[in-house]
């Protein structure tokens, strides 16, 4: 998602998942129970997937940051016109400081929330996912088992 580029790729998961799907044949009232409980968190996971995806590509269109930018230097420029010489510097600058700074920070806020996946301070990172592997970890050792990730850190799957 840092690089932008998750969202190219069909999800690796999705191949081997529909053919695990077309094997099973729950029997039992139990067992299409839980097997449809199982496809409504599938399709969770699938649609909260694709919602990281979508936010991970930026939700403000280039239009609107024209017009952002735009406003901005027009503000700038209107506000060189109170400018008034019987008033001291440090009070003509304390207006258009103050001004300056608010539009400067407001245009920062949306590009920070337009690019939510980045290093650094504020950025999104894989914390859940990080503290459910810990987790599993631990569980896997109170019974006595080796846990595998099945996949590398780019979310590709592993041989065998």
């Amino acid at each position: 998602m840092q690089a932008g580029t998750l969202g190219d790729k069909a999800n690796p998961w999705g191949v081997a998942t529909f053919r695990t799907l077309k094997t099973v044949q729950p029997r039992s009232a139990t067992e299409q129970v839980a097997f449809a409980k199982w496809l409504d968190q599938r399709s969770d996971r699938e649609q909260a997937r694709a919602d990281r995806i979508h936010g991970g590509e930026g939700v403000i269109p280039v239009p609107l940051w024209i017009v952002l930018l735009l406003s901005a230097a027009i503000i700038f420029i209107f506000m060189l016109f109170f400018a008034d010489s019987a008033e001291r510097a440090v009070v003509q600058a304390t207006m258009m400081g103050g001004v300056a700074i608010v539009i400067s920070s407001t245009l920062l806020l949306l590009w920070f929330l337009d690019n939510p996946y980045h290093a650094g301070v504020g950025g999104l990172r894989p914390v859940a996912m990080e503290r459910g592997i810990r987790i599993l970890d631990q569980e896997a050792a109170v019974i006595g088992r080796k846990f595998t990730i099945p996949c590398d850190e780019r979310g590709t799957p592993r041989g065998g």
